[in-house]
């Protein structure tokens, strides 16, 4: 049972309820059990004999220490569950963790961190796979209840990133379509802040839902969605960077997901059909990784990014000072050979992205473009999932259907 869907949320309520009701019945019967004191001649002061203290003392209903601790265990349970059920309400509202390894920091996902080897871009890649096996791979339905049964998951192991994760894929309503057999289609990766789970654009963000019927009707273009696993090292936020001898999480989202993606699926072989989103510290990454891979994606979706790494918590690029400086979109700008061929698309509000979407505007030069949009909203996703639909109506302007 995965910490997101409903299941758990109806075993936390249920405990809720159960505890309310132990509680409650542990305190009418301590309430009930009290004796009564019985009315005396005015004037006279009660005597009783040693044999009437001692059935007193044995009186069931008297409160001694077992029914005390009983009592007191109660209500610790009662606002252990409480407890429980906030988190259970928060985690699923923001699908922060899905998995217990996840919560608590025992899961790993970095097998090796091997030396990533020479970056060609995604031409090189595909022309490197020809004399290599294709990595085929079994999808399934997800593990996540929160995920919808049209998405399906495959569970990778990197070749070239040492990483191992699960990876959701979702194809557009014509991609099984006979009269699109045969046909490619362009690429968008989607990527959770940190923590987040894969799930979550599924889930929270319910990205299908709102894009499938615009697909269908030919406002939106037919996207392959597909969502790698971001959160890899336990209390660490990886930046989405290859950071020596401790995770190859770019290699991972840039190369053996999208050659997985190559291998399995119909999909558009060129750069200049695939694009990359994200939210919180997963926009961050997505543009970071457009402007790092211009020869990889030709667009990139941040919504409520940052450009500098150092305010976010558990952040692996912003203890390396080089690496602070080489994962700052700004940076990356302002130090470019020559201006990317990548289309930005940036969101936030004042205090939250604004400000940092605003400096890339200003720094970028043709061919790089930078759309900015102000948002209102909390750094939550109910204030992303309401730009899916605008967001993605941008980017079909960037990359039109075929």
């Amino acid at each position: 049972m995965t910490l997101t869907g409903t299941p758990f949320l109806l075993l936390a309520i249920l405990l809720f309820v159960g505890s309310l009701a132990l509680a409650t019945v542990q305190w009418r019967r301590a309430g009930a059990a009290q004796p009564q004191p019985q009315p005396q001649p005015y004037g006279q002061q009660p005597q009783p004999s040693r044999r009437a203290a001692r059935q007193s003392n044995r009186q069931p209903g008297r409160r001694g220490p077992l029914r005390t601790v009983g009592y007191l265990a109660s209500l610790l349970f009662c606002q252990a569950t409480a407890v429980t059920l906030v988190f259970v309400l928060v985690n699923n509202s923001n699908q922060l963790y899905e998995t217990w390894g996840d919560l608590l920091g025992t899961g790993s996902h970095v097998r090796a961190v091997p030396p990533p080897p020479k970056d060609n871009g995604l031409a090189g890649d595909r022309a490197a796979a020809a004399n290599v096996p294709k990595e085929l791979v079994k999808f399934h339905e997800p593990d996540s209840d929160a995920v919808p049964r049209d998405v399906k998951q495959a569970d990778l192991k990197g070749r070239l990133s040492g990483v191992d994760g699960e990876v959701l894929v979702w194809t557009p309503p014509q991609y099984d379509d006979p009269a699109d057999k045969g046909k490619t289609f362009p690429v968008v990766e989607l990527l959770a802040g940190y923590p987040g789970s894969s799930s979550t654009w599924f889930g929270g963000m319910e990205v299908t839902r709102q894009l499938a019927p615009l697909m269908r009707s030919g406002q939106i273009t037919p996207f392959i969605l597909v969502v790698p696993r971001v959160y890899l090292l336990k209390h660490n936020d990886t930046g989405c960077a290859d950071v020596p001898g401790k995770v190859n999480a770019d290699t991972w989202i840039s190369r053996d997901v999208p050659q997985m993606v190559l291998d399995n699926l119909r999909a558009d072989t060129t750069a200049d059909r695939w694009a990359i989103a994200g939210y919180s510290s997963g926009a961050h990454c997505a543009s970071f990784l457009a402007l790092e891979h211009p020869d990889r994606f030709r667009a990139a979706i941040s919504l409520s990014g940052y450009n500098d790494p150092v305010g976010e918590p558990g952040s692996l690029t912003a203890t390396d000072p080089k690496l602070r400086e080489t994962t700052n979109p700004l940076y990356q700008l302002t130090h470019a050979a020559s201006a990317p061929n990548v289309a930005l698309y940036e969101t936030g509000r004042r205090g939250d992205g604004l400000e940092d979407g605003t400096a890339l505007q200003h720094a970028a030069h043709s061919p790089t473009t930078v759309t900015l949009y102000e948002t209102t909203g909390p750094h939550l996703i109910s204030t992303w999932q309401p730009l899916v639909v605008p967001v993605f109506k941008w980017l079909s302007g960037v990359i039109p259907a075929k």
